[in-house]
């Protein structure tokens, strides 16, 4: 059975779910592997990659893995601690690589379903056997206003899908507001108590 714990931080954009992640990662262990989803497209992407880097303690190893991230989790040393930044870019991967402007339209939305649906399986299995501690950021997209294109509407939904399966599957989930963490699981946990003591 695996000792460490499959966490999952949600939050919104530029709200702090990364410096959250990287605190807690540094917190559970030394020994940290950043796995990192982002492809560097264009000279934006590639300065924010860069400025993420210099920020990360030297100390940290890195994995690149934009598809396919459970397999590549597996072919490099068990750390004991691995932070997956992020989910969200993990499914933008996987529409881009796999669909076209209308997922819906053109009957591609199950197959990165399909796609998505092996990833998180892979990640779960993955951090089962390995025992190690895995963190995954993603961002809660659910929360805005209905995207008005269809590829915008199956990212969402895809996003959302996957938030949700790995909440039900994960120790701990934190949603970061402000930079305020707040621990999703224990207020589950204390209103479903609080409701059984009504009873």
């Amino acid at each position: 059975m695996s000792e460490g714990r499959l966490v999952l931080i949600l939050g919104g954009a530029r709200g702090g779910k990364s410096d959250f992640a990287e605190e807690l990662a540094a917190e559970l262990g030394r020994d940290v592997l950043f796995v990192a989803t982002a492809e560097a497209r264009d000279e934006e992407m590639r300065a924010r990659i860069a400025a993420h880097q210099a920020a990360r303690p030297p100390c940290w190893r890195t994995l690149e893995a934009p598809l396919q991230v459970g397999r590549a989790l597996a072919t490099v040393p068990t750390p004991n601690v691995a932070l997956l930044d992020c989910l969200t870019l993990l499914v933008s991967n996987l529409l881009g690589s796999l669909t076209g402007d209308d997922p819906y339209a053109d009957g591609s939305y199950e197959r990165v379903r399909g796609a998505l649906d092996r990833e998180v399986v892979d990640l779960v299995n993955w951090q089962r056997q390995s025992g190690a501690h895995l963190l995954i950021v993603t961002n809660e997209v659910g929360m805005g206003l209905v995207p008005s294109y269809p590829l915008g509407r199956a990212y969402r939904d895809l996003l959302g899908w996957a938030n949700r399966r790995l909440a039900r599957l994960s120790d701990q989930v934190y949603l970061v507001v402000a930079g305020l963490p707040v621990d999703l699981k224990r207020l589950a946990r204390r209103a479903a108590a609080e409701e059984l003591g009504d009873g």
